[in-house]
């Protein structure tokens, strides 16, 4: 049976927007602490953090990042690998608490864990709710705007059911994990999730997703890489879209027919919104100079799959899906597409099918590589 919705758990939240108020929320706290965040990303490059919201034993708090809040206090919480932390879908998350200079040591996230669990893949936080504990959440304020002073009732509601199942989601995930004896590997996927999160990189061959240049010559697939990594780097630093600064459309079209002077590049940049005069500048230079030898040495952009190469990743989806049943697992939690691309353009074992992954997967898929 589903429990109906009650709005009333705003009531119970404590809001802080000071730091001498968040300090004493964090001061005896348990092993388990739920967390979650909204954030905004419109018309910038990073996400802009708008609410984190905590839950830590009985007390939940919605904490205002737009507020002058230190974060230390929670950041310390959050880097101590005595904690917990559980979270849902925690990707995103984790890449909006950065901005607030908070790293998390030990995750647990429910919608990875519900995917081990044999409940699906991807499931959402309203849908898992729902299943472990019957009670229908509200999707209505999905897409408000969280950084809007002050929120409403109805938001308030909505942030504070984001944390208050997560204690008892925890609990039954565990202990299905465990009956299923999936524990192991899906640490193994928390912790990975939260490797990437530290290392966020820029992509080193952000060429290799347009491939519509993959008949370029070398050169010219070296100036695309160029390009790609100077509107990666300096979107970062104007702090805004990258389609804002330049789209691909637009890349492709510069590097393939690179404009002659000034003028002629702002005529064809028409429209762009972050793609201001510096930027224009910069971008000029950038596509006039010289591919030196080191530019020579990346992975050229693979061409689209042929039918012959359809055949055979088929095949190995065909080996997923087989493995992925043995195991009651989602295939997808095992292998994605893309992977099984990589894997035949390239024979070298992705680095995202490393660890319990390599164990199962790896001899089935390699033997069936023409």
């Amino acid at each position: 049976m589903h429990l109906p919705y009650r709005q009333e758990f705003h009531r119970l939240a404590e809001w802080i927007e000071r730091s001498d108020a968040l300090q004493p929320l964090l001061a005896d706290v348990p092993t388990l602490v739920g967390l979650d965040t909204e954030f905004m990303r419109t018309d910038t490059f990073l996400p802009r953090l708008a609410l984190v919201q905590v839950q830590v034993g009985p007390r939940i708090a919605l904490v205002d990042p737009i507020a002058e809040v230190d974060p230390a206090p929670l950041a310390r919480v959050l880097a101590d690998p005595a904690h917990t932390i559980v979270m849902h879908s925690a990707g995103e998350d984790l890449e909006a608490l950065a901005t607030w200079q908070c790293a998390i040591a030990r995750l647990f996230d429910t919608q990875i864990a519900a995917s081990f669990a044999g409940l699906g893949a991807g499931l959402g936080y309203q849908k898992l709710v729902r299943e472990i504990t019957g009670v229908e959440l509200p999707k209505a304020e999905t897409r408000s705007d969280w950084l809007r002073r002050p929120l409403s009732p109805q938001q308030l509601d909505y942030a504070e059911q984001d944390v208050v199942h997560l204690p008892e989601l925890h609990e039954q995930l565990t202990a299905r994990l465990v009956g299923r004896g999936y524990l192991g590997w899906f640490e193994q996927d928390c912790e990975r999730l939260l490797e990437r999160a530290r290392n966020r990189e820029p992509d080193p061959e952000p060429q290799l997703g347009l491939r519509g240049a993959a008949d370029w010559p070398r050169d010219k697939q070296a100036l695309l890489r160029r390009v790609l990594r100077w509107r990666e780097a300096t979107a970062r630093t104007v702090d805004r879209p990258r389609s804002w600064l330049l789209d691909d459309a637009h890349a492709l079209d510069l590097v393939a027919r690179p404009p002659r002077e000034a003028n002629e590049l702002a005529d064809r940049t028409k429209g762009l919104r972050a793609l201001r005069s510096a930027q224009r500048a910069d971008l000029l230079e950038v596509l006039r100079a010289p591919i030196a030898d080191d530019e020579r040495e990346f992975t050229p952009i693979p061409h689209a799959p042929d039918a012959r190469d359809k055949q055979v990743v088929a095949k190995l989806k065909e080996a997923v899906v087989a493995r992925a049943t043995e195991l009651g697992l989602p295939d997808g939690l095992l292998c994605a597409r893309r992977h099984l691309e990589s894997l035949l353009a390239t024979r070298r074992w992705p680095a995202a099918l490393e660890g319990w992954r390599r164990e199962v997967l790896h001899d089935a898929l390699m033997e069936r590589l023409p």
